[in-house]
């Protein structure tokens, strides 16, 4: 671990004049990145701990609800109004990492959770366009099991890890984001990049810019999230689904439908929601719509399985979506 300075941000104002002209990150639970700069993956030369801010409240706003970013991944997962408004959310949490770590991990780093691909992750490993761009991608004829199949390109086929960045799509979530020129808001489905010719762009944020809240919008909605993984705890996806259904009477009035564990960003099936709208809610009527939106994937020998894999995961995911009244 290569030496930095440790300061504490008192209000996001300080946090983001400390972090502006500074290779500074900020840390909240440092759950990723404390590996990161053991790994010396990560090499700040400032780290702005916020755990200070007053952002770890889960309120009602207006029809929906607001969430800071500094709550626990845990206390999350388990609130009441989660629990009952918002289940993709709550299954999506509770399906990752240990519960341990859901008690450390924070809703803001988990939205800005960096990819597990090991060959970013390995040092020793000289062909990573996100670590140093223009060296290469080693995961493209290297193990590639778990990478993507979908977004990738010539530079980078590494998958998102986050399990909460799934659920935040298929709900359609906003994030709200303040830094040195003010604040904004954008879709949780529009904060992340395709790797194009620049993997180490990973988000939409400008330098010093924090998340400070996300915003779950109001409305009945059946949902559910299913995760594929190798085993059944402390696994990161193959291929998971999260879904979110307005229904009128058995009819599918509208549908969202999000990909995690084969995509570059926390993907948004839209091919797949629109074979649904108007439909029937039934298995056959689920099957058929999952088998949309894979025209474009780009496989690999090691990971072509999860194309049909995902199908049938988001064939379940709807189903169990109905299941949960």
């Amino acid at each position: 671990m290569r030496d930095f300075e440790y300061r504490r941000a008192s209000d996001p104002e300080q946090a983001s004049r400390a972090a502006a002209g500074a290779e500074a990150r900020f840390i909240a639970g440092g759950t990723l990145l404390v590996d990161l700069l053991r790994l010396e993956v990560e090499r700040p030369s400032l780290l702005l701990d916020i755990n200070e801010l007053d952002w770890k409240n889960v309120e009602q706003d207006g029809d929906g609800v607001r969430v800071g970013a500094l709550v626990k991944n845990s206390a999350l997962a388990y609130h009441p109004l989660i629990q009952r408004r918002y289940r993709v959310l709550s299954e999506a949490l509770l399906s990752g990492a240990s519960a341990q770590i859901r008690n450390m991990a924070s809703v803001g780093g988990n939205l800005l959770q960096r990819t597990r691909c090991s060959y970013f992750r390995d040092i020793g490993v000289s062909a990573c366009n996100k670590r140093k761009p223009g060296s290469g991608c080693a995961a493209l004829d290297g193990y590639s099991r778990m990478h993507a199949v979908l977004g990738v390109s010539d530079k980078c086929i590494a998958v998102n890890p986050s399990d909460m960045n799934v659920a935040l799509v298929a709900l359609d979530a906003r994030v709200e984001i303040q830094g040195p020129k003010g604040k904004r808001q954008l879709a949780v489905a529009d904060l992340h990049t395709l790797p194009g010719d620049h993997p180490q762009i990973e988000t939409v944020l400008a330098p010093a810019e924090l998340i400070s809240h996300v915003r779950l919008p109001g409305g009945e909605r059946r949902s559910a999230y299913v995760k594929v993984r190798d085993r059944a705890s402390y696994a990161f996806a193959l291929v998971s689904a999260g879904v979110a259904l307005e229904l009128d009477g058995a009819s599918i009035k509208s549908a969202r439908v999000a990909l995690g564990g084969v995509a570059t960003k926390p993907w948004r099936a839209t091919e797949v929601e629109q074979a649904l709208a108007g439909q029937v809610a039934s298995r056959k009527v689920f099957e058929s719509a999952a088998a949309h939106g894979f025209d474009q994937a780009r496989t690999t020998p090691h990971n072509a399985f999860k194309v049909e894999l995902a199908r049938r995961t988001i064939a379940l995911a709807l189903e169990r979506a109905m299941e949960n009244a």
